[in-house]
Protein backbone atom coordinates (compact mmCIF):
# COMPACT_ATOMS: atom_id res chain seq x y z
CA UNK A 1 0.00 0.00 0.00
CA UNK A 2 1.07 3.88 -0.52
CA UNK A 3 2.67 4.97 3.04
CA UNK A 4 0.56 8.13 2.66
CA UNK A 5 -2.11 7.49 5.56
CA UNK A 6 -5.92 7.68 3.29
CA UNK A 7 -7.15 9.57 6.72
CA UNK A 8 -5.00 12.46 5.78
CA UNK A 9 -6.98 15.70 5.27
CA UNK A 10 -5.36 16.09 2.03
CA UNK A 11 -6.90 15.78 -1.09
CA UNK A 12 -6.01 12.16 -1.25
CA UNK A 13 -8.58 11.89 2.16
CA UNK A 14 -10.45 8.94 2.70
CA UNK A 15 -12.82 11.84 3.86
CA UNK A 16 -12.65 14.33 1.16
CA UNK A 17 -14.42 12.01 -2.08
CA UNK A 18 -16.92 13.67 -4.57
CA UNK A 19 -20.58 13.27 -4.15
CA UNK A 20 -20.73 10.43 -7.10
CA UNK A 21 -18.25 8.09 -4.65
CA UNK A 22 -20.07 8.99 -1.01
CA UNK A 23 -23.46 8.24 -3.12
CA UNK A 24 -21.68 4.88 -3.97
CA UNK A 25 -20.40 4.25 -1.34
CA UNK A 26 -23.54 4.87 0.78
CA UNK A 27 -25.65 2.38 -1.38
CA UNK A 28 -22.88 -0.14 -0.31
CA UNK A 29 -23.63 -0.42 2.64
CA UNK A 30 -26.96 -1.01 2.51
CA UNK A 31 -25.90 -3.81 -0.52
CA UNK A 32 -23.93 -5.37 2.26
CA UNK A 33 -26.30 -4.86 4.94
CA UNK A 34 -28.75 -7.07 2.93
CA UNK A 35 -25.56 -10.38 3.52
CA UNK A 36 -26.20 -10.11 7.27
CA UNK A 37 -29.94 -8.49 6.95
CA UNK A 38 -31.47 -12.42 8.07
CA UNK A 39 -29.16 -13.71 10.50
CA UNK A 40 -30.91 -12.58 13.78
CA UNK A 41 -33.96 -13.26 11.92
CA UNK A 42 -33.28 -17.15 10.56
CA UNK A 43 -34.89 -18.71 13.64
CA UNK A 44 -37.95 -16.30 13.26
CA UNK A 45 -38.39 -17.59 9.67
CA UNK A 46 -38.09 -21.05 10.43
CA UNK A 47 -40.68 -21.06 12.63
CA UNK A 48 -42.96 -18.69 10.59
CA UNK A 49 -42.60 -20.76 7.51
CA UNK A 50 -42.09 -24.03 9.49
CA UNK A 51 -39.21 -25.02 8.26
CA UNK A 52 -35.72 -26.78 9.44
CA UNK A 53 -32.39 -25.15 9.96
CA UNK A 54 -31.12 -26.81 6.70
CA UNK A 55 -34.27 -25.47 4.30
CA UNK A 56 -33.69 -22.13 5.80
CA UNK A 57 -29.59 -21.78 4.94
CA UNK A 58 -30.80 -21.55 1.51
CA UNK A 59 -31.79 -18.21 1.81
CA UNK A 60 -27.32 -17.90 1.89
CA UNK A 61 -26.86 -20.67 -0.77
CA UNK A 62 -29.28 -19.36 -3.33
CA UNK A 63 -28.23 -15.68 -2.98
CA UNK A 64 -24.60 -16.83 -2.79
CA UNK A 65 -24.57 -19.24 -5.59
CA UNK A 66 -26.55 -17.13 -8.00
CA UNK A 67 -24.00 -14.16 -6.81
CA UNK A 68 -20.96 -16.57 -8.15
CA UNK A 69 -21.96 -17.44 -11.27
CA UNK A 70 -22.98 -13.72 -12.49
CA UNK A 71 -19.44 -12.56 -11.01
CA UNK A 72 -18.99 -13.94 -14.76
CA UNK A 73 -21.38 -11.55 -16.18
CA UNK A 74 -21.32 -8.32 -14.39
CA UNK A 75 -17.85 -7.36 -16.52
CA UNK A 76 -19.61 -8.05 -19.70
CA UNK A 77 -22.48 -6.06 -18.58
CA UNK A 78 -20.91 -3.08 -17.85
CA UNK A 79 -18.16 -2.93 -20.09
CA UNK A 80 -21.69 -2.79 -23.00
CA UNK A 81 -23.67 -0.60 -20.77
CA UNK A 82 -21.50 1.26 -18.27
CA UNK A 83 -21.01 1.24 -14.86
CA UNK A 84 -23.82 3.81 -13.96
CA UNK A 85 -26.26 1.91 -15.55
CA UNK A 86 -25.12 -1.68 -14.53
CA UNK A 87 -25.31 -0.07 -10.92
CA UNK A 88 -28.89 0.77 -11.15
CA UNK A 89 -29.82 -2.01 -13.16
CA UNK A 90 -27.95 -4.21 -9.73
CA UNK A 91 -29.91 -2.01 -7.21
CA UNK A 92 -33.69 -2.11 -9.33
CA UNK A 93 -33.32 -5.75 -9.37
CA UNK A 94 -32.58 -5.80 -5.25
CA UNK A 95 -35.66 -3.69 -4.79
CA UNK A 96 -38.09 -5.83 -6.44
CA UNK A 97 -36.86 -9.04 -5.22
CA UNK A 98 -35.96 -7.80 -1.61
CA UNK A 99 -39.64 -6.41 -1.63
CA UNK A 100 -41.01 -10.06 -2.61
CA UNK A 101 -38.95 -11.55 0.03
CA UNK A 102 -40.91 -10.18 2.12
CA UNK A 103 -44.28 -11.48 0.69
CA UNK A 104 -43.03 -15.40 0.69
CA UNK A 105 -45.42 -17.85 1.49
CA UNK A 106 -43.14 -20.61 1.73
CA UNK A 107 -39.43 -21.50 1.98
CA UNK A 108 -39.07 -22.51 -1.77
CA UNK A 109 -40.76 -19.01 -2.78
CA UNK A 110 -37.87 -16.74 -0.16
CA UNK A 111 -35.08 -19.09 -1.80
CA UNK A 112 -36.16 -17.70 -5.12
CA UNK A 113 -36.62 -14.55 -4.10
CA UNK A 114 -33.53 -14.65 -3.17
CA UNK A 115 -31.90 -15.82 -6.01
CA UNK A 116 -33.00 -12.93 -7.39
CA UNK A 117 -31.81 -10.30 -4.76
CA UNK A 118 -28.35 -12.31 -5.33
CA UNK A 119 -28.34 -11.46 -8.91
CA UNK A 120 -28.91 -7.82 -8.48
CA UNK A 121 -26.49 -7.57 -5.62
CA UNK A 122 -23.65 -9.28 -8.21
CA UNK A 123 -24.26 -6.38 -10.75
CA UNK A 124 -23.97 -3.67 -8.01
CA UNK A 125 -21.28 -4.89 -5.87
CA UNK A 126 -18.49 -6.03 -8.01
CA UNK A 127 -19.64 -2.89 -10.31
CA UNK A 128 -19.38 -0.27 -6.69
CA UNK A 129 -15.60 -1.05 -6.08
CA UNK A 130 -14.61 -0.22 -9.82
CA UNK A 131 -16.70 2.68 -9.91
CA UNK A 132 -15.36 4.00 -6.31
CA UNK A 133 -11.97 3.05 -7.31
CA UNK A 134 -12.35 4.88 -10.84
CA UNK A 135 -14.32 8.06 -8.99
CA UNK A 136 -12.49 8.21 -6.06
CA UNK A 137 -9.34 11.20 -4.80
CA UNK A 138 -6.54 9.22 -3.04
CA UNK A 139 -6.07 6.33 -5.68
CA UNK A 140 -6.72 2.82 -4.77
CA UNK A 141 -5.68 2.65 -1.23
CA UNK A 142 -8.15 5.44 -0.54
CA UNK A 143 -11.27 3.73 -2.74
CA UNK A 144 -10.39 0.51 -0.92
CA UNK A 145 -10.58 1.44 2.92
CA UNK A 146 -13.62 3.06 1.78
CA UNK A 147 -15.15 0.55 -0.13
CA UNK A 148 -14.07 -2.30 3.32
CA UNK A 149 -16.12 0.62 5.69
CA UNK A 150 -18.94 0.54 3.55
CA UNK A 151 -18.81 -3.38 3.81
CA UNK A 152 -17.85 -3.46 7.31
CA UNK A 153 -20.53 -0.61 8.20
CA UNK A 154 -23.15 -2.87 6.26
CA UNK A 155 -22.08 -5.55 7.82
CA UNK A 156 -22.95 -4.11 11.00
CA UNK A 157 -26.03 -2.70 10.79
CA UNK A 158 -27.32 -5.70 8.47
CA UNK A 159 -27.91 -7.93 11.81
CA UNK A 160 -29.27 -4.43 13.94
CA UNK A 161 -31.71 -3.56 11.33
CA UNK A 162 -32.74 -7.10 10.88
CA UNK A 163 -33.21 -7.24 14.69
CA UNK A 164 -35.23 -4.15 15.10
CA UNK A 165 -37.86 -4.84 11.81
CA UNK A 166 -37.98 -8.43 12.43
CA UNK A 167 -38.87 -8.43 16.35
CA UNK A 168 -42.01 -7.29 15.03
CA UNK A 169 -42.35 -9.38 11.93
CA UNK A 170 -39.76 -11.41 9.62
CA UNK A 171 -40.86 -9.98 7.02
CA UNK A 172 -40.10 -6.26 7.68
CA UNK A 173 -36.61 -6.32 7.35
CA UNK A 174 -37.25 -7.22 3.74
CA UNK A 175 -39.39 -4.41 3.05
CA UNK A 176 -36.92 -2.07 4.89
CA UNK A 177 -34.42 -2.89 2.88
CA UNK A 178 -35.75 -2.44 0.00
CA UNK A 179 -37.03 1.10 0.67
CA UNK A 180 -33.24 1.60 1.71
CA UNK A 181 -31.71 0.22 -1.77
CA UNK A 182 -34.82 2.77 -3.59
CA UNK A 183 -33.04 5.68 -1.80
CA UNK A 184 -30.00 4.44 -3.24
CA UNK A 185 -30.96 4.17 -6.46
CA UNK A 186 -32.02 7.57 -6.28
CA UNK A 187 -28.72 8.85 -5.21
CA UNK A 188 -27.07 7.05 -7.41
CA UNK A 189 -28.97 8.56 -10.16
CA UNK A 190 -29.07 12.02 -8.90
CA UNK A 191 -25.37 12.43 -8.09
CA UNK A 192 -23.01 9.79 -10.19
CA UNK A 193 -22.40 10.39 -14.29
CA UNK A 194 -21.64 8.16 -16.60
CA UNK A 195 -18.47 6.98 -16.74
CA UNK A 196 -16.32 6.51 -20.02
CA UNK A 197 -16.60 3.06 -21.06
CA UNK A 198 -13.66 1.06 -21.26
CA UNK A 199 -11.55 0.45 -24.61
CA UNK A 200 -12.07 -3.00 -24.66
CA UNK A 201 -15.31 -5.38 -24.12
CA UNK A 202 -15.10 -7.39 -21.56
CA UNK A 203 -15.99 -11.46 -22.60
CA UNK A 204 -17.95 -13.74 -20.27
CA UNK A 205 -15.07 -15.92 -20.40
CA UNK A 206 -12.40 -12.93 -19.19
CA UNK A 207 -12.69 -13.89 -15.80
CA UNK A 208 -11.77 -17.46 -15.95
CA UNK A 209 -8.51 -16.63 -18.35
CA UNK A 210 -7.41 -14.47 -15.36
CA UNK A 211 -7.32 -16.94 -13.12
CA UNK A 212 -4.68 -18.63 -15.24
CA UNK A 213 -2.33 -16.25 -13.57
CA UNK A 214 -0.61 -18.19 -10.69
CA UNK A 215 -0.97 -15.52 -8.15
CA UNK A 216 -4.77 -14.74 -8.75
CA UNK A 217 -5.42 -18.16 -8.81
CA UNK A 218 -3.97 -18.90 -5.84
CA UNK A 219 -5.49 -15.65 -3.61
CA UNK A 220 -8.90 -16.93 -5.02
CA UNK A 221 -8.18 -20.79 -3.87
CA UNK A 222 -7.04 -19.03 -0.51
CA UNK A 223 -10.44 -16.95 -0.37
CA UNK A 224 -12.39 -20.18 -1.48
CA UNK A 225 -11.41 -21.81 1.69
CA UNK A 226 -11.41 -18.57 3.98
CA UNK A 227 -15.36 -17.68 2.90
CA UNK A 228 -16.35 -21.16 3.90
CA UNK A 229 -15.14 -20.46 7.47
CA UNK A 230 -16.61 -16.60 7.13
CA UNK A 231 -19.99 -17.84 6.21
CA UNK A 232 -20.36 -20.66 8.27
CA UNK A 233 -20.15 -18.23 11.45
CA UNK A 234 -22.67 -15.72 10.09
CA UNK A 235 -25.49 -18.37 8.83
CA UNK A 236 -24.96 -21.07 11.22
CA UNK A 237 -23.84 -19.19 14.24
CA UNK A 238 -27.58 -18.16 15.08
CA UNK A 239 -28.98 -21.29 15.10
CA UNK A 240 -26.16 -22.37 17.62
CA UNK A 241 -26.41 -19.40 20.00
CA UNK A 242 -30.46 -19.67 19.71
CA UNK A 243 -31.07 -16.05 20.97
CA UNK A 244 -33.82 -13.39 20.68
CA UNK A 245 -34.12 -10.79 17.64
CA UNK A 246 -32.68 -8.22 19.43
CA UNK A 247 -30.02 -9.98 21.41
CA UNK A 248 -28.65 -12.15 18.36
CA UNK A 249 -28.71 -8.75 16.52
CA UNK A 250 -26.57 -6.88 19.00
CA UNK A 251 -23.86 -9.91 18.83
CA UNK A 252 -23.76 -9.74 15.22
CA UNK A 253 -23.73 -5.44 15.51
CA UNK A 254 -20.30 -5.59 17.96
CA UNK A 255 -19.10 -8.55 15.36
CA UNK A 256 -19.45 -5.85 12.44
CA UNK A 257 -18.19 -3.03 14.12
CA UNK A 258 -15.10 -5.00 14.62
CA UNK A 259 -15.01 -5.87 11.28
CA UNK A 260 -15.16 -2.47 10.25
CA UNK A 261 -12.56 -0.84 13.04
CA UNK A 262 -9.84 -4.06 11.72
CA UNK A 263 -10.56 -4.01 8.00
CA UNK A 264 -10.23 0.31 7.96
CA UNK A 265 -8.08 1.15 10.85
CA UNK A 266 -6.15 -2.31 11.90
CA UNK A 267 -5.35 -4.36 8.38
CA UNK A 268 -3.24 -1.57 6.94
CA UNK A 269 -0.91 -0.61 10.24
CA UNK A 270 -0.07 -4.64 10.03
CA UNK A 271 0.45 -4.88 6.67
CA UNK A 272 2.87 -2.20 6.24
CA UNK A 273 4.48 -3.28 9.04
CA UNK A 274 4.51 -6.92 8.38
CA UNK A 275 3.46 -7.68 5.08
CA UNK A 276 0.35 -8.93 4.11
CA UNK A 277 0.86 -12.50 3.73
CA UNK A 278 2.14 -12.42 7.11
CA UNK A 279 -0.91 -11.03 8.05
CA UNK A 280 -3.32 -12.80 6.61
CA UNK A 281 -1.76 -16.04 7.25
CA UNK A 282 -1.69 -15.03 10.88
CA UNK A 283 -5.15 -13.76 11.11
CA UNK A 284 -6.43 -17.52 9.36
CA UNK A 285 -4.90 -19.71 11.71
CA UNK A 286 -6.02 -17.29 14.66
CA UNK A 287 -9.71 -17.75 13.33
CA UNK A 288 -9.57 -21.10 12.98
CA UNK A 289 -8.48 -21.39 16.91
CA UNK A 290 -11.40 -18.98 17.22
CA UNK A 291 -13.80 -21.27 15.12
CA UNK A 292 -12.80 -24.18 17.69
CA UNK A 293 -13.35 -22.29 20.96
CA UNK A 294 -16.65 -21.07 19.37
CA UNK A 295 -17.51 -25.31 18.40
CA UNK A 296 -16.18 -26.46 21.80
CA UNK A 297 -17.19 -23.71 24.41
CA UNK A 298 -20.32 -22.82 26.69
CA UNK A 299 -22.93 -20.15 25.47
CA UNK A 300 -21.25 -17.14 26.73
CA UNK A 301 -17.65 -18.56 25.06
CA UNK A 302 -19.85 -18.81 22.09
CA UNK A 303 -21.08 -15.21 22.12
CA UNK A 304 -17.42 -13.80 22.79
CA UNK A 305 -16.06 -15.70 20.13
CA UNK A 306 -18.92 -14.71 17.28
CA UNK A 307 -18.00 -11.35 18.15
CA UNK A 308 -14.09 -12.02 17.95
CA UNK A 309 -14.02 -13.30 14.92
CA UNK A 310 -15.15 -10.04 13.39
CA UNK A 311 -11.74 -8.99 13.62
CA UNK A 312 -9.94 -11.44 12.06
CA UNK A 313 -12.58 -11.62 8.95
CA UNK A 314 -11.98 -7.73 8.72
CA UNK A 315 -8.08 -8.07 8.35
CA UNK A 316 -9.03 -10.80 6.17
CA UNK A 317 -11.42 -8.77 3.96
CA UNK A 318 -8.73 -6.17 3.21
CA UNK A 319 -5.57 -8.06 2.62
CA UNK A 320 -7.54 -10.23 0.03
CA UNK A 321 -9.21 -7.66 -1.78
CA UNK A 322 -5.86 -5.56 -1.96
CA UNK A 323 -3.98 -9.18 -2.96
CA UNK A 324 -7.37 -9.69 -5.55
CA UNK A 325 -6.56 -6.60 -7.39
CA UNK A 326 -3.02 -6.21 -7.24
CA UNK A 327 -1.35 -9.70 -7.86
CA UNK A 328 -1.94 -9.52 -11.53
CA UNK A 329 -1.57 -7.48 -14.91
CA UNK A 330 -5.93 -8.03 -15.36
CA UNK A 331 -7.61 -4.69 -15.26
CA UNK A 332 -9.29 -4.46 -12.12
CA UNK A 333 -12.92 -5.25 -12.46
CA UNK A 334 -11.56 -8.15 -14.75
CA UNK A 335 -9.67 -9.56 -11.65
CA UNK A 336 -12.04 -8.71 -9.40
CA UNK A 337 -14.60 -10.91 -10.90
CA UNK A 338 -12.37 -13.97 -11.32
CA UNK A 339 -11.62 -13.82 -8.12
CA UNK A 340 -14.97 -13.94 -6.54
CA UNK A 341 -16.52 -16.23 -9.06
CA UNK A 342 -13.99 -18.69 -7.24
CA UNK A 343 -14.91 -17.57 -3.31
CA UNK A 344 -18.47 -16.92 -3.73
CA UNK A 345 -19.12 -20.42 -4.50
CA UNK A 346 -17.59 -21.21 -1.18
CA UNK A 347 -20.40 -19.14 0.96
CA UNK A 348 -22.54 -20.57 -0.79
CA UNK A 349 -21.49 -23.72 0.37
CA UNK A 350 -20.87 -23.15 3.75
CA UNK A 351 -24.46 -22.40 4.84
CA UNK A 352 -25.95 -25.29 3.17
CA UNK A 353 -23.52 -27.86 4.64
CA UNK A 354 -22.99 -26.79 8.36
CA UNK A 355 -26.38 -27.79 9.18
CA UNK A 356 -26.24 -30.86 7.35
CA UNK A 357 -22.87 -32.11 8.79
CA UNK A 358 -24.62 -31.18 12.12
CA UNK A 359 -27.55 -33.31 11.44
CA UNK A 360 -24.49 -36.22 10.57
CA UNK A 361 -22.52 -35.61 13.34
CA UNK A 362 -23.00 -33.28 16.13
CA UNK A 363 -22.83 -29.30 16.58
CA UNK A 364 -19.66 -29.61 17.20
CA UNK A 365 -18.11 -30.80 13.74
CA UNK A 366 -19.38 -28.46 11.50
CA UNK A 367 -17.12 -25.57 13.90
CA UNK A 368 -13.97 -27.82 13.25
CA UNK A 369 -14.78 -28.66 9.57
CA UNK A 370 -14.60 -24.54 8.87
CA UNK A 371 -11.73 -24.44 11.45
CA UNK A 372 -9.94 -26.96 8.99
CA UNK A 373 -11.22 -24.35 5.96
CA UNK A 374 -9.13 -21.77 7.70
CA UNK A 375 -6.14 -23.30 8.35
CA UNK A 376 -6.55 -24.98 4.24
CA UNK A 377 -6.69 -21.26 3.14
CA UNK A 378 -3.35 -19.98 5.33
CA UNK A 379 -1.86 -23.26 3.73
CA UNK A 380 -2.72 -21.94 0.33
CA UNK A 381 -0.95 -18.97 1.30
CA UNK A 382 2.09 -20.45 2.88
CA UNK A 383 2.82 -22.75 0.28
CA UNK A 384 2.36 -20.17 -2.80
CA UNK A 385 4.39 -17.75 -0.97
CA UNK A 386 7.18 -17.31 -3.18
CA UNK A 387 4.85 -16.08 -6.33
CA UNK A 388 2.43 -13.88 -4.15
CA UNK A 389 5.70 -11.98 -2.42
CA UNK A 390 7.40 -11.64 -5.89
CA UNK A 391 4.25 -10.49 -7.12
CA UNK A 392 2.97 -8.12 -4.40
CA UNK A 393 7.23 -6.41 -4.35
CA UNK A 394 7.07 -5.49 -7.80
CA UNK A 395 3.31 -3.99 -7.59
CA UNK A 396 3.27 -2.31 -4.25
CA UNK A 397 6.14 0.51 -4.53
CA UNK A 398 4.65 1.61 -8.33
CA UNK A 399 1.68 3.02 -9.45
CA UNK A 400 -0.28 2.93 -13.12
CA UNK A 401 -2.85 4.79 -14.95
CA UNK A 402 -5.46 2.46 -15.44
CA UNK A 403 -9.04 4.16 -17.66
CA UNK A 404 -7.06 7.45 -17.37
CA UNK A 405 -6.93 7.28 -13.51
CA UNK A 406 -3.76 7.27 -11.47
CA UNK A 407 -4.24 4.12 -8.96
CA UNK A 408 -1.74 2.61 -6.54
CA UNK A 409 -1.30 -1.16 -6.30
CA UNK A 410 -2.42 -2.52 -2.70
Amino acid sequence: MSAADPFDQGTGSILRQPKAVWATAGASVVAFMGIGLVDPILPSIAKGLEATPSQVSLLFTSYFLITAVAMLVTGFVSSRIGGRKTLLTGLALVVVFAGLSGTSSSVAELVGFRAGWGLGNALFVSTALAVIVGAAAGGSSAAILLYESALGLGMACGPLLGALLGDASWRYPFFGTAALMAIGFICITAFLKEQPKPARRTSLLDPVRALGHGGLASVAASAFFYNYAFFTILAFTPFVLNMTPYKSGAVFFAWGLLLAVFSVLVAPRLQKRFGSLKVLGASLVLLAVDLLILGYGNHTAAIVCTIVSGAFIGMNNTVYTGLALGVSDAPRPVASAGYNFVRWFAAAAAPYLAPKIEEWSNIHVPFVVAALAALAGALVVRIRRTALTHEAEELEPRHATEDGVTVFAN
